[in-house]
């Protein structure tokens, strides 16, 4: 397969990436570009480990050929979540709702609260559990991240008004 170069926008700052089009995004995210929070698990999409937002919709980076990115795309990473005040007030409710176990899943599910939290400020229960439904969870059992998020969202709109 042939090499395509791609410039994006990766966390607010411009980047160029030359790489086989089949490779997965995850892959240059991680192996390339050192931005390892994007976690592998299932490589198959089902679990969301590996989720980012591209042009600020919550996508699995492990079923995106860089090839289908055309230049221009905006991609944020939990790394880039994680230095946006938004972004370090939901980790912070995950953590003192104890919605963190293992951790694994962890940014996966930030990057799909953040997303939430961006497009509805003040989530349902049920909008809550519909934006997570593609990120699987092993430990929790959901309860804690769904409380994290309504935290989260409490505090985010208390910083807006």
């Amino acid at each position: 397969m042939s090499n395509v170069t791609r410039t994006w926008k990766l966390n607010g700052k411009s980047v160029t990436v030359r790489a086989p089009a089949g490779r997965r995004l995850l892959d240059v995210l991680r192996d390339d570009l050192g931005l390892t929070g994007s976690k592998e698990s299932c490589g198959e999409g089902e679990c969301g480990a590996c989720t980012v937002l591209v042009d600020d919709e919550p996508m699995v980076s492990c079923l995106i050929p860089v090839g289908q990115l055309p230049n221009g795309t905006e991609i944020l990473t939990i790394e880039g979540i994680a230095r946006k005040a938004a972004g370090r007030v939901i980790q912070q409710a995950y953590i003192e709702c104890g919605a963190v176990q293992c951790g694994f899943c962890i940014p996966g599910m930030v990057v799909s609260s953040y997303a939430l939290l961006q497009r509805n400020p003040k989530p349902s229960t049920r909008a809550i559990r519909d934006a997570l439904a593609g990120n699987l969870c092993r430990c929790t059992g959901y309860a804690k991240i769904i409380q994290a998020v309504k935290l989260a969202a409490t505090r985010l709109a208390k910083r807006t008004r």
